[in-house]
């Protein structure tokens, strides 16, 4: 590998910056003589032209985000549907009609794996992509293709060949002012932001190390049913496969490694992982990871997360600075362990304080999302959550291999999982689970 492609890579990727509605201008690590510019985060989008949205993805994250879009603002319809199974979109469409007053008509409703093409084509200007993960870069490259502004649910791809088309696509959005926002949701949670502010003026000095998890017990699972194919028991279970959901290190655990890499301002150039599989009963996925991320700067992140009943739970961020430290959400304390400031959420009822932003994060990512439309300040979150997503897969190719991975060997990946076409029957896929190292 040539000094020229690496630099001609880091170049195309840039630093990681505070994407989207949030824009940072600072030195390494967010030193004490940063200028931090972060647009207020209004409690409902501005009223303006009515705005269509089409959700691509019926299941219940993306019927809660329809209704989350449907809730963030005035003058806002869904009015198409699209999903390969007929039960999950009738569903769907009854919730929005009884909870979202929303009805979608008949000929706006599509079924099968092109379902996402038609809806694009059916005249809506926002497209929700909430289907599983593996789905993602296509429906994101066919958004923007057709000029569409676009909600899209973390993570946006499974594998190094998708991450790579989605930063891609990013890039065509921007001259065309379109808007991309991601389901990041920390980035448009009030407790976060507010923290974050703080930590890139330089509250605790330059960050040092991190630590980031999401442990929890077993996740749901559909065991296959005599009437499903293959292909639909595996969809139908996708959260379990690694070609539909990346694992969990990436379906889930973004969540906090794309924190640690906003706080910081940088994404980690190599990988040294470890998981097993314990308890899983479907899928070929790992219930665990430990994973050692190295950034360019020598900062050490360790990263953890489990899906195991019966285990100590954990979902969190932290950093260490070296004026202080920080939960990341809503906490700094000196280097003694004492407060030094913490977020003053709303007071309740009795004047007590609460412990709930004032606007729940997942209505704020489409009230941030309508608001940049409604006022032509186009934002584009895509390629910093697509370099989050590249980070987890990272830790996971260590994991499945037991080799070091780097941030290059990533970027240069040919690995594209999942078949090559999609027809209800059998899959043709590698359906092992990974086993590292060698005998």
């Amino acid at each position: 590998m040539s000094e020229e492609n690496t630099v001609n890579r880091r170049k195309f990727i840039g630093t990681v910056t505070a994407a989207g509605a949030f824009i940072i201008a600072c030195g390494r690590q967010g030193t004490s003589t940063a200028a931090v510019n972060v647009p207020p985060l209004l409690d409902q989008a501005p009223d303006g032209p009515e705005l269509k949205a089409g959700l691509v993805g019926c299941g219940g994250r993306g019927t809660g985000a329809a209704l989350d879009f449907l809730s963030s603002g005035p003058n806002l319809r869904i009015t198409a549907l699209a999903d390969v199974f007929n039960d999950r979109l009738d569903r769907c469409r009854q919730t929005l009609k009884t909870e979202g007053n929303a009805e979608v008509a008949d000929e706006n409703c599509f079924i099968g794996f092109d379902a996402y093409q038609k809806l694009i084509d059916s005249g809506v200007d926002i497209v929700l992509l909430a289907t599983p993960p593996y789905f993602r870069p296509a429906h994101f490259e066919a958004a923007i293709n057709a000029r569409k502004n676009v909600f899209m649910e973390k993570p946006v791809a499974v594998d190094p060949v998708g991450a790579r088309s989605v930063m891609t696509t990013a890039r065509k959005a921007e001259p065309l002012g379109l808007c991309v926002v991601t389901g990041t949701q920390r980035r448009h949670q009030r407790d976060y932001v507010e923290t974050y502010k703080k930590i890139a003026s330089g509250a605790i000095g330059d960050i040092v190390s991190a630590n980031a998890c999401w442990n929890q017990g077993q996740l749901w699972y559909r065991s296959p049913q005599r009437s499903w194919s293959e292909m639909e028991a595996m969809i139908r279970d996708w959260v379990n496969w690694c070609w539909l959901s990346g694992d969990h290190i990436v379906e889930q655990h973004v969540h906090n490694i794309d924190v640690i890499n906003w706080f910081t301002g940088f994404y980690p150039i190599k990988a040294v992982s470890f998981g097993a599989r314990q308890r899983r009963v479907t899928g070929d996925q790992f219930d665990f990871f430990s994973t050692d991320f190295i950034y360019e700067n020598g900062m050490h992140l360790h990263s953890m997360c489990r899906q195991i009943n019966g285990c100590t739970n954990n979902v969190s961020e932290f950093i260490m600075g070296t004026k202080g430290s920080s939960n990341c959400q809503n906490t700094l304390y000196k280097r003694d362990g004492s407060v030094v400031w913490s977020y003053a959420y709303p007071k309740g009822k009795s004047g007590e304080e609460g412990g709930e932003v004032k606007v729940s994060p997942y209505v704020q990512e489409h009230i941030d999302l309508v608001t940049a439309i409604r006022t032509n300040k186009p934002i584009n979150e895509a390629e910093n959550t697509a370099i989050s997503t590249l980070s987890a897969i990272m830790g996971r190719m260590s994991a499945y291999t037991g080799r070091e991975v780097t941030w290059d060997e990533a970027m240069e990946s040919s690995l594209k999982l999942g078949p090559d076409s999609f027809a209800w029957g059998s899959v043709q896929i590698n359906k092992a689970v990974p086993v590292p190292g060698k005998e």
